[in-house]
């Protein structure tokens, strides 16, 4: 199957990700995996993305896109992928739509995971995380440290990030609206989009997305 995941953030894309290409034996394209590992070995959309990066710009589509067709052309590819994080706007769904129909492919099913936008907030808003070691990831209410603000694994001191602060979290959450979520509407017209709720543990979550993505395929046949 070839499928979007998209979502504000905080509802847990990356999570589901790894988990449903696992079970759907795809690879899971991440866009930061893509520019991780073309800036890494120093390909040419690397050094070209890193160029704007460095000047404090953002990547142009074109090479997003040029990243992407890349990847997808790689041959653990060719029975289907799962892409998170691309596209995250409606000009990158459009050259996606092309670029499959260059190859004589179209998407299955873009999965849209749906959450509050307080519960967002909530989520990101109360991560604290280990200043000794950043893996060490608490929450104030869902997994709240024995003592406040001190690590149950090192003792180390919990702090909460500045991308995690609310207000940041808020800005996120606009930029979300106003760039990405437009596309759901784009897919929608396609008759592509399964809207999942995921207000709900990790575990349910993933069994949500694949009894849709389950539908999703009886419908096509």
């Amino acid at each position: 199957m070839r499928i979007v995941l998209v979502g504000p953030p905080g509802a847990g894309k990356g999570t589901q990700a790894v988990r449903l290409a696992e079970q759907l034996a795809i690879p899971h394209i991440s866009t930061g995996d893509l520019f991780r590992a073309n800036i890494s070995r120093q390909t040419e959309l690397g050094k070209l993305a890193k160029s704007y990066m460095d000047a404090g710009n953002l990547v142009p589509d074109e090479v997003t896109i040029a990243m992407a067709k890349d990847r997808m052309e790689q041959a653990d590819a060719a029975g289907g992928f799962l892409l998170d994080g691309f596209p995250r706007n409606v000009a990158q769904a459009e050259a996606l739509d092309e670029l499959l129909r260059t190859e004589n492919m179209a998407l299955d099913a873009v999965l849209d995971l749906e959450v509050p936008e307080d519960e967002v907030v909530k989520r990101i808003a109360g991560r604290r995380i280990c200043r000794n070691d950043s893996s060490h990831v608490f929450h104030v209410d869902y997994n709240a440290p024995r003592q406040a603000g001190v690590c149950d694994v090192c003792g180390g001191e919990l702090y909460q990030r500045e991308d995690d602060s609310e207000d940041t979290v808020r800005t996120r959450l606009e930029v979300y609206h106003t760039q990405t979520e437009p596309i759901i509407d784009y897919y929608r017209s396609q008759g592509l989009v399964r809207t999942i709720s995921a207000q709900a543990p990790v575990d349910e979550v993933t069994q949500r997305a694949l009894e849709a993505l389950k539908s999703e395929q009886a419908e096509s046949k």
